[in-house]
């Protein structure tokens, strides 16, 4: 067994209106917007990410708006559930509060021993909030969610397949991860302590349609290296257990590579640093638009080119 990979780094989904994007994951669950920028790849795209105060690895939940694109269809060759992690007996309070806000959800249930909350975003993006002990990280300071009840990063990831088995190996046998747990179709992987960002769930899904990627689905799953020469060794083992694997590439705030588990869900395998206080205050992040060095020239071209914005007050405005 390869040594384990450190959990999820961030995970990347598809949104509609970016108004509606933001007003939801920092009114509604209190996340902070840590980084406005765009898709370096397609830059008349915003890129929006939120995450926990400081935008740690294993909290930092990104969106590509498609404003005026259609739904897309979750299936397998997916990731097709996000989980956050919220501490021990939180679910009456987010119940109450996703009801107030009109929020679609279901009743809480019992997973593998935890209770979870399914829920979907405005677009439809299926969420789960996962209350477990081991919610032990630092919540947001200053959002409008109670600290005790706060969301505290990703629990995990479920991604849908027709068949688990070589998705399976590539977990345990090339990034380190663990059979933890089997329920029905559902079988449970992790790394490390097996919370807070380091549970993948297999569902496996043999008469389910394949997917299609738009609106309101998840479009891949980083997970994380702790330096470059970290994910310089992880791309080899990749490469070794019979991976196509981009080189590596700059996103400004992480180094990443990008390959294809075997059934077909896109991961990325993400740098620690630098971080998104590279290029504006820790207390300022997310309340400008940040480009990379190369688009700058183009500034006043890519504003035009994106919807307005009405941005959360940052914090050193409070």
């Amino acid at each position: 067994m390869s040594e384990q990979i450190e959990g999820i780094h961030h995970v990347t989904a598809i949104a509609g209106d970016p108004q509606h994007n933001v007003d939801f994951y920092t009114g509604v669950l209190g996340l902070r917007l840590v980084k406005l920028t765009v898709n370096f790849d397609d830059p008349g795209t915003y890129h929006l990410y939120f995450g926990d105060e400081a935008g740690r690895p294993g909290t930092i939940l990104t969106f590509f708006p498609w404003p005026g694109a259609p739904r897309g269809r979750r299936g397998v060759g997916q990731a097709t559930g996000v989980a956050f992690s919220v501490p021990a007996g939180a679910l009456a309070y987010w119940s109450e509060r996703l009801d107030r806000h009109g929020v679609a959800r279901e009743e809480p249930r019992d997973r593998f021993g935890q209770a979870v909350l399914p829920f979907l975003d405005p677009d439809g993006l299926s969420l789960e909030l996962v209350a477990h002990e081991a919610a032990a990280q630092a919540p947001r300071n200053g959002g409008p969610v109670p600290p005790e009840v706060a969301i505290r990063g990703f629990f995990g990831v479920t991604l849908a397949e027709e068949g688990y088995e070589r998705t399976a190996a590539m977990l345990t046998r090339t990034l380190g991860f663990r059979l933890v747990g089997e329920e029905g179709s559902r079988f449970r992987f992790a790394t490390g302590a097996g919370a807070c960002g380091g549970v993948v769930d297999l569902a496996c899904l043999p008469d389910a349609a394949p997917g299609h990627t738009a609106v309101g689905c998840v479009h891949h799953v980083a997970w994380r290296a702790a330096t470059p020469e970290a994910q310089a060794a992880r791309r080899g083992q990749l490469i070794q257990a019979g991976l196509n694997v981009t080189p590596a590439i700059d996103r400004k705030y992480f180094r990443s590579i990008y390959f294809r588990e075997p059934g077909g869900v896109l991961f990325e395998i993400a740098t620690d640093p630098p971080g998104f206080a590279v290029d504006e205050p820790a207390d300022e992040l997310g309340s400008h638009l940040m480009l990379p060095a190369w688009l700058e020239p183009a500034r006043a071209r890519v504003e035009r080119a994106l919807p307005p914005l009405r941005l959360p007050q940052p914090l050193h405005a409070r």
